[in-house]
């Protein structure tokens, strides 16, 4: 019999079958859930293992670079010129977790431990540091109306929150730091400056064995400190071509900076800022250590793993010879110092001297220098102006003379062997104009050679005159033909004047010439008219010497890798090798004439620089100039004005030895020796006397001593097979 369900009973079991349901339901959901998660699981540890094993071990692993030395730079002799010297330091490494507090932490500690200098620490260092100390009382700087009347988005309204709040840090507060205070600060400041998982200097230099004993024993409880052992760069020469190095305060340079970082260097990296140490960066800064900082899953650095060892920059060998480049630089020093107390000194504060080998390029000597007066002593005072051989450019005067005689040759305005008459030129309305050995009216039948050796304006002139196409007749205008200019000029380049050297130095120039209507091009072809650097006049000899070829000077010899101690040689890892520009459009004949002419200046009955080396075992050849030039110098009385003097005179000569077998190539350039254009010392004469009579001392006393005091040997290689001798100079076949 079926029990019946009363009335009052029905609801209660619609609602426990409706229970039932909706439990069921819920059980088929998590059952669901469940399936997919396992699937999921399963997807991951079985398809997707390596990846996020991959992924995981990337997170994990930070590459670190630290810092090593720079490679050392010796002269061609082997004597040290740049070196480091190894210093202690405090260093801190941050992690990406690391906190403000825990950092203020540790620099409190620090500042226990070490004295640190204050004297970096700016007034914005000052305001966010009394920010983090006071954060209540720089909370209330800022009220919460002033707050609801800015606009933008969160991120703007708190930026102009943050600057309001370092405006309103009185200067009471700034200065109620105690002593303590500003070297946490100051250590706080360096921490702050670093990079996630890179060591940060925090003290270097001047840290006591007593500080760096203290810090040590105590590492453990100072996290991310360490003391280790930093360098700084040591100039042993005053040669401003040495250049110079950024110092970790100062980093990359900012113009820099993108070129530098796509190389992976850091922001704090020393690097070259000038001259061989910037040129030459790639090869000095080194390989640094790479070591892998294995982090836990908080960021925290649980252990480090050297991956590769860092290895010193490689160390650079000149081509200058130290020894001699002292000696003539107190050569040309003591000569500028004697002319500035003469008379009609007033413009001059400057001579420079360039010695090189004109057949290699190797640059011997690169000597500017320039005078001032000391403000405090009032003495004259030489500085190095070194770089002034190649960034500054002079008129040059007579000697560019075989220049335009070369370039007459090449053009049909002159031929060997050809007499021309010195005399007096007079074109059209311009003033007359004469050779110095000939003011009067004198008609002198000279040749090449003789133009050369005494320096005849006027064999110039009607060379300029010949190239041209024109015909000179006394008291009428001149005509050329338009490419008069352009084809001396470009025939004046191959020769190496009025363009770059290609000398491996940053900062040339290639000096001026503008235009030219027919009077310049007259001025032009006795070197009146544009302006070279001491360096281009070096080149331009040196091509003549070396037979028409023109060699690019250079100022690296070789590069090796890294001496272990600065006193042995590493082995060869690169040699900087002879670079021919070019070879000048002239027969040998030709240039045997202009060697001829210029052997003439020292030797010849009139030339221009006769008994100069009379007694000397060598025999030379060489050109003198004087060029008219103009100059504004500073007031002595009012530095921030100038003085002009619209006629001074610059002094040049160059010339190589010996002359049969051209082994140095010299150029002295002294500009604006005198404000008097009739009177003026031969300063360049003496200082090429005293300067080549110091190379070939030199040179007799290496090769004297050469068995028990071998100057090329003052450095043992450091691989024992190789045998480190002088190179012999190459010669370059025609």
């Amino acid at each position: 019999m079926t029990k019946r369900v009363r009335r009052a009973e029905q609801p209660k079991v619609r609602q426990r079958k409706h229970i039932a349901f909706r439990m069921n339901l819920l059980f088929f959901s998590i059952f669901i859930l469940f399936s997919v998660l396992i699937l999921r699981l399963g997807y991951l540890q079985i398809v997707k293992s390596e990846d996020y094993v991959m992924a995981l071990e990337r997170k994990e692993e930070v590459s670190v670079n630290t810092s090593v030395p720079r490679g050392r730079i010796f002269d061609r002799n082997g004597r040290i010129l740049v070196d480091n010297e190894p210093k202690n330091a405090i260093t801190y490494t941050k992690t990406s977790s690391t906190t403000t507090q825990e950092m203020l932490d540790i620099a409190e500690k620090l500042a226990l431990l070490i004295d640190q200098n204050t004297n970096r620490t700016t007034t914005g260092d000052k305001r966010d540091f009394w920010i983090l100390n006071n954060r209540d009382a720089a909370a209330k700087k800022v009220t919460q109306k002033e707050i609801d009347k800015l606009k933008g988005d969160s991120s703007e309204v708190q930026r102009e929150i943050n600057r309001l709040t370092r405006e309103r840090v009185t200067k009471e507060e700034l200065d109620s730091f105690s002593k303590h205070e500003l070297e946490v600060l100051a250590i706080y400041r360096e921490m702050m400056s670093g990079y996630a998982f890179s060591p940060q200097i925090i003290k270097s230099g001047d840290v006591t064995d007593e500080e760096f004993a203290t810090v040590s024993e105590r590492l453990s409880e100072l996290p991310g400190v360490n003391t280790t052992t930093d360098w700084v760069r040591v100039r042993k020469s005053y040669n401003t071509i040495l250049g110079t190095t950024t110092t970790p305060d100062q980093g990359i340079p900012s113009q820099h900076l993108a070129y530098y970082l796509a190389r992976d260097y850091s922001r704090n990296d020393r690097v070259g800022k000038s001259f061989i140490e910037e040129y030459y960066e790639e090869l000095l800064q080194g390989q640094k250590t790479i070591v892998k900082n294995v982090k836990d899953r908080t960021g925290k650095v649980v252990e480090t793993k050297t991956i590769q060892e860092g290895i010193p920059g490689k160390d650079l060998i000149l081509t200058i010879d130290s020894e001699l480049n002292d000696a003539l630089e107190d050569i040309v020093s003591d000569k500028l110092l004697e002319l500035k107390k003469g008379p009609n000194s007033q413009a001059l504060n400057e001579a420079f001297l360039v010695m090189m080998n004109p057949k290699t390029g190797e640059i011997l000597s690169l000597v500017g220098k320039r005078v001032a007066r000391n403000r405090d002593t009032g003495k004259y005072e030489i500085n190095d102006y070194s770089f002034g051989t190649f960034a500054g450019a002079y008129a040059a005067g007579s000697t560019v003379k075989m220049a335009t005689l070369l370039t007459g040759y090449q053009e049909g305005g002159a031929r060997i062997g050809e007499y021309k008459i010195d005399e007096m030129i007079k074109i059209a309305n311009d003033d007359p104009k004469s050779s110095v050995f000939n003011r009067s009216y004198n008609r002198i039948p000279v040749n090449d050679i003789e133009a050369i050796g005494r320096s005849s304006n006027v064999y110039m002139w009607k060379t300029a005159i010949g190239i041209g196409d024109g015909t000179y007749q006394r008291g009428k205008s001149l005509s050329l033909k338009s490419s008069t200019f352009d084809i001396m000029k470009n025939s004046f380049e191959s020769f190496g004047l009025g363009s770059l050297t290609g000398v491996d130095l940053p900062g040339e120039v290639s000096g001026y010439s503008s235009k030219a209507n027919t009077s310049d091009i007259l001025d032009y072809a006795i070197g009146q008219f544009a302006t070279y650097t001491p360096l281009q006049l070096a080149q331009y000899v040196s091509t003549i010497a070396n037979d028409g070829y023109r060699v690019a000077p250079k100022v690296l010899k070789e590069v090796r890798e890294p001496s272990p101690d600065g006193e042995i040689f590493g082995r060869v890892a690169e040699e900087n090798p002879v670079k021919v520009l070019n070879r000048i459009k002239n027969t040998d004949e030709e240039i045997d004439r202009i060697q001829k002419g210029m052997y003439y200046t020292y030797y010849g009955p009139r030339g221009t620089a006769r008994t100069l080396f009379d007694g000397a075992d060598f025999k030379a050849a060489g050109k003198t100039g004087t060029a008219q030039a103009d100059a504004s110098v500073p007031n002595p009385n009012d530095p921030t004005k100038y003085i002009y003097y619209p006629y001074t005179i610059n002094l040049s000569h160059v010339g190589y030895a010996p002359f049969d077998n051209p082994e140095v190539a010299y150029a002295v350039v002294i500009p604006n020796v005198s404000t008097n254009p009739g009177r003026y010392p031969a300063a360049q004469n003496e200082i090429v006397e005293a300067a080549v009579m110091k190379y070939f001392e030199l040179k007799e006393k290496r090769e004297k001593n050469a068995e028990s005091d071998d100057v090329f040997k003052i450095k043992k290689p450091f691989n024992k097979d190789d045998v480190l001798e002088e190179d012999d100079d190459e010669v370059i076949d025609e």
